[in-house]
């Protein structure tokens, strides 16, 4: 059978489709052809897409798969489950219809990937900016027509997230074009800056008096919407009283790990010896400077051992997040993949915000202790998601290069385990507290795989959550809250736990192909080169079949 276009031709059509239908991930992406534009998201505009998806998958339908080769044959399979996921959000899970905070990430995330990244000059991006700018009424209005009956928790969390929009455009869009000095460019910023100040600010006042008396819509997914999309979003097919038992036991396994590391410390009881370790936190105001310095020494050890190759690559700014961001504790907004030039990174932490009490920043700042910290700069930058960036530019397949296609499981299982393949290799082996840091990081997202399958597929409340969070992985009560919370709006974050698990079993199952041959270092680098794939497919590129994808 003769294929009836190359699938290089069909993934290009699909990427520029991609592209083009979200201008915001287009940017991220590292494609700026698409720069001026907001998606479109009033019905008619989802109702496009999801007709377009369907045509790209009866075009994929028709390529014939005995003319493809090996490596594409897995890639047509990959991109089949993607364009089929991409509908199912649309037409089943239904974001755009539920969820308030969609549109403020959106927008958000739209106007600072020109604010934030270089990757033209400033009043270009100004430019960019401004016709954004103009188009957010549109898409605020998108959001009103469209959202009618929220959860209460997403009517919440949106709420919060349009006040965080509302302050970027308000204080953040100014100072990122101060240098420049067009008066008249200046002058149409600010007129537009000004409707887009009051288009988002009437949509909070909507959610506050309209709809928040009706917000009776429920979170959860249910167990086949739950299971459909994971299989789809991320290719796992694994029972989900199966993975709710793997969590539980790992999680039980890793809580006694942390008692033995603790008791070894001073003796005591394990829970009075992590509290401790907490009160060791970089004070109100001086995170960021906590993890810049925790780089430079994350990224000498890389240079000094045989773990990974490090790629030159971008500089790295340690900054405060910006205010829509902030339900994010911390954050690695890399340039994308496809960028042709080297351009400024971000690693972004959320620290106190100033106007809380004092014990509510203490709170806070306890679950940024020291020990936490590293994990999560290893997570983020070093050889987190920052070095997976590095690696991801000198992928040359586009269906295993852009973001557009990538599975979470593998880009955030890839950085979760890097938390601990970190101190086997050696790092922080003369403290034991960052060990206790690592630990409790995975406790969190063990803790996340039960809370999301409970949360969507049985009765869990978000007051259970908490509880659970706060029991089970020693968090402090803000940030439990944040964690469940967050597993009401982003259903499958066990991806976190999950992925790692993956690739544990996916490194333990390579070397025992490799014997002798077997290094730390090739598989990392033979694993990052092939760009972001489900791990069946990574299974096959590296062993040649599927097998179990978890232990």
């Amino acid at each position: 059978m003769v294929a009836s276009e190359p699938l290089s031709h069909f993934t290009d059509d699909l990427l520029g489709f991609l592209h083009e239908t979200h201008p915001t991930h287009a940017t991220l992406d590292g494609v700026h052809a698409h720069d001026d534009l907001l998606e479109d998201l009033s019905r008619h505009g989802i109702e496009s897409e999801a007709r377009a998806l369907a045509g790209y998958l009866r075009r994929l339908g028709d390529i014939g798969r005995d003319a493809l080769t090996d490596v594409e044959r897995l890639e047509h399979r990959m991109l089949t489950a993607h364009v089929a996921a991409r509908m199912f959000e649309l037409e089943e899970i239904r974001t755009w219809e539920k969820n308030p905070q969609y549109y403020s990430d959106i927008l958000a995330s739209s106007l600072a990937g020109q604010a934030l990244f270089p990757h033209a000059p400033a009043a270009e991006r100004a430019r960019r900016v401004l016709s954004k700018l103009r188009q957010a009424p549109r898409l605020i209005q998108a959001a009103k027509d469209n959202v009618k009956e929220p959860a209460g928790i997403f009517l919440k969390v949106g709420i919060e997230t349009m006040k965080g929009a509302l302050k970027f455009i308000e204080d953040d869009l100014p100072r990122a074009f101060a240098s420049v000095d067009d008066l008249h460019l200046l002058g149409d910023l600010a007129d537009a800056q000004a409707e887009a100040i009051v288009a988002v600010g009437s949509y909070i006042d909507h959610l506050e008096t309209v709809v928040a008396p009706r917000a009776r819509g429920s979170f959860r997914l249910g167990r086949d919407a739950f299971a459909r999309k994971l299989l789809l979003d991320e290719g796992i097919d694994v029972p989900l009283e199966r993975l709710l038992g793997l969590a539980l036991d790992e999680l039980k396994a890793t809580q006694d790990t942390f008692r033995t590391v603790a008791s070894r410390m001073n003796g005591g009881d394990p829970l009075e010896t992590w509290a401790k370790q907490k009160a060791a936190h970089p004070k109100a105001g001086e995170l960021v400077d906590a993890g810049r310095r925790q780089l430079d020494e994350l990224a000498t050890f890389l240079e000094r051992q045989s773990i990974v190759t490090l790629p030159g690559g971008e500089e790295i700014t340690v900054a405060q997040t910006p205010d829509f961001y902030r339900w994010s504790f911390a954050s690695m907004w890399t340039p994308g993949p496809f960028e042709t030039k080297p351009t400024r990174a971000y690693y972004y932490l959320t620290d106190v915000d100033p106007s809380w009490p004092a014990d509510r920043q203490e709170e806070y700042l306890r679950d940024y202790c020291l020990p936490t910290l590293w994990s999560i700069s290893i997570h983020e930058v070093y050889p987190g998601h920052f070095l997976h960036y590095q690696h991801l530019r000198r992928v040359v397949s586009k269906a295993r290069k852009s973001i557009m296609f990538a599975p979470a499981s593998f880009v955030e299982g890839w950085a979760h385990y890097c938390e601990q393949m970190m101190l086997e290799a050696g790092f922080g082996r003369q403290d034991r507290g960052i060990t206790l840091g690592q630990l409790v990081e995975a406790l969190i997202r063990l803790a996340r795989v039960v809370v999301c399958i409970k949360l969507h597929t049985e009765d869990m409340s978000v007051e259970q959550g908490v509880r659970f969070f706060r029991e089970e992985a020693f968090m402090e009560e803000a940030s439990a809250r944040r964690e469940a919370e967050r597993g009401t709006f982003d259903p499958t974050y066990l991806v976190y736990s999950v992925g790692k698990a993956m690739l544990l079993k996916l490194r333990k199952d390579y070397r025992e192909k490799q014997g002798k041959a077997y290094s730390l270092r090739s598989f990392h680098d033979t694993l990052l080169a092939q760009g972001t794939a489900p791990f069946w497919l990574h299974r096959q590129l590296m062993l040649g079949d599927e097998g179990e994808l978890i232990d």
